[in-house]
């Protein structure tokens, strides 16, 4: 259970924000805030369109229509300085997206001294610091290469550490991670929110949702269905599509028989739910269907 503080200042704002590829519209309206030292988890099938919404926040996909604000400054604004928005927001991919070329100790300081002008003694001094914080010190000469692929993920996290960054997205850290290799990425995680660290987090990890998060955004079609407290959304789902859901990752073999989770799948989504003004569906009775995008 979240056991860290969370401020009432705001500091992402999201207010109708779509995204399309196309013809095929993956985010259809999406307004919600975050506060300073939240922890906020989303959750949702594949295609749902989490991981369009959070590189929606840092402009790494350009929205469609709909505004975004972080910590007071419009990042939708074509005017707006997205750089240097950026270097407040540190971005933890699922590939690890690490130089290969480079060390651990110069992948956590190429970004300080090309982009925070830091000079190279304060950016190894404070990469060291980071590297120790994710336990991972003793491997700083290494190369990407030379590390299990949940070492390199704790290298990037610490990579974004050292930007001082005032909060952090995580795009599904530990998607392409084996299994046994989950934990310690998640435990720096953990760390980082007892800290008071602000994250946005895309993720299928249910137990590090239901145990860190503040607050549990899932989402289906391209819509946020249901948000609250993760023993509301995950504990007692209101919604029929968030309880399918949960059913189907927290009990796997539930479906019973081969290609009934195909069959489960084109029933969720068999047409589109009817939207509000706002593009909101909450108040929607549990049951109706929605269509899926084409995006994570």
């Amino acid at each position: 259970m979240a056991t860290h503080q969370v401020s009432r200042e705001v500091v992402i704002t999201v207010d109708d924000l779509k995204k399309a590829f196309g013809q095929n519209e993956v985010l259809k309206g999406i307004t919600t805030s975050i506060h300073r030292g939240e922890v906020v988890c989303v959750i949702g099938p594949s295609g749902s369109g989490k991981s369009t919404f959070l590189r929606c926040l840092n402009l790494l996909e350009q929205p469609t229509s709909g505004k975004v604000v972080v910590d007071g400054v419009e990042v939708t604004d074509p005017d707006c300085d997205i750089d240097k928005v950026r270097a407040d927001m540190g971005m933890v991919f699922q590939q690890f997206n690490l130089f290969p070329h480079l060390s651990v100790l110069d992948n956590c300081t190429i970004a300080q001294v090309t982009v925070r002008k830091s000079n190279k003694a304060e950016a190894e001094k404070r990469a060291r610091s980071n590297l120790e914080r994710v336990g991972l010190l003793d491997k700083e000469a290494a190369f990407p290469g030379q590390l299990s692929g949940g070492q390199q993920q704790r290298v990037a996290i610490a990579r974004a550490l050292s930007m001082e960054p005032k909060l952090m997205l995580f795009d599904e850290p530990t998607s392409a991670l084996d299994p046994e290799l989950v934990g310690d990425v998640l435990s720096v995680m953990r760390k980082l929110a007892s800290e008071g660290m602000t994250m946005f987090v895309v993720t299928h990890e249910m137990a590090f949702a239901r145990d860190v998060a503040d607050r549990v955004i899932f989402m289906d079609g391209g819509y946020i269905v249901e948000e609250g407290h993760p023993d509301e959304v995950i504990g007692n789902p209101q919604h029929q599509r968030t309880r399918a859901f949960l059913d189907r990752v927290l009990n796997p073999t539930s479906v019973g028989q081969i290609g009934g989770e195909d069959e489960a799948y084109a029933e969720r989504h068999q047409s589109e739910p009817e939207a509000d003004g706002d593009g909101d569906i909450s108040t929607l009775s549990p049951g109706q269907p929605g269509q899926i995008g084409r995006s994570t």
